[in-house]
Order: C-alpha cells, then sequence, then structure tokens
C-alpha cells in the first residue's frame, strides 16, 4: 500500500533515488539530503503509514523492525555510543513528510532537548 503523491512511497520505489543504508522486503533505511548532524539517516516502513498516530496491530510490526535495526545501523555507523531517534507528529510537531519515518542523528554531541 503506498501513496502515489508522497515522496518516501516515490523513493521506495525507486522513481526518486536516495543514498541507501539498508534495505529489505518491510523497511528502508536511506541517508537524508538535508542533513541535521554528521550521521542522518532515514528509517521508513514500505508501507504507507501517515504518522505514528496511525500505528495499529496490523502494521505495528514495520516499527517494531525499525527499532530493531536501528542499533545496528548506528553501530555500523560508529555512533553507538550516543544518538538520538526521532519522529515528528503532525504538522505542530514538524512532521514536513507524511509518512511515517524515524530520524537518526550522530556524529557529534548533540545538544539537549529538555
Amino acid at each position: 500500500m503506498s501513496d502515489k503523491k508522497c515522496i518516501f512511497c516515490k523513493i521506495i520505489a525507486g522513481e526518486i533515488p536516495s543514498k541507501k543504508v539498508y534495505e529489505d522486503d518491510e523497511i528502508l533505511m536511506f541517508h537524508d539530503i538535508n542533513k541535521s548532524a554528521p550521521v542522518h539517516i532515514l528509517c521508513v516502513p514500505k508501507i504507507h503509514i501517515d504518522s505514528l498516530n496511525e500505528v495499529n496491530q496490523e502494521n505495528i510490526k514495520y516499527v517494531a523492525h525499525i527499532l530493531e535495526k536501528i542499533p545496528e545501523i548506528a553501530k555500523s555507523f560508529g555512533i553507538s555510543d550516543g544518538y538520538r531517534v526521532v519522529t515528528n507528529i503532525g504538522e505542530d510537531g514538524g512532521q514536513s513528510v507524511f509518512h511515517l519515518h524515524f530520524h537518526i542523528l550522530g556524529g557529534r554531541k548533540l545538544a539537549y532537548m529538555g
């Protein structure tokens, strides 16, 4: 299930190129072109889910799989001692692409967000 207008669905379909980090049948991880840190990777499910608010029993396996893979990817980029994982929900939460995605940010000391 995909959304033909969604940029991440187009990346998943191969219509828009990306610098892939990891891919399997359920998820895709690729470098963000608008980096906020030296390491900035986007992690997306291969099915279209608008945001974390849309996660349910039918699609939770995609989120679980992403969360399972993140530590492995962080280790492969040498940032496993400290990194941030972020997902934005809704326009007020800073979500700009309405396809659930997680940002892995690291490679430098990150500012406290409290």
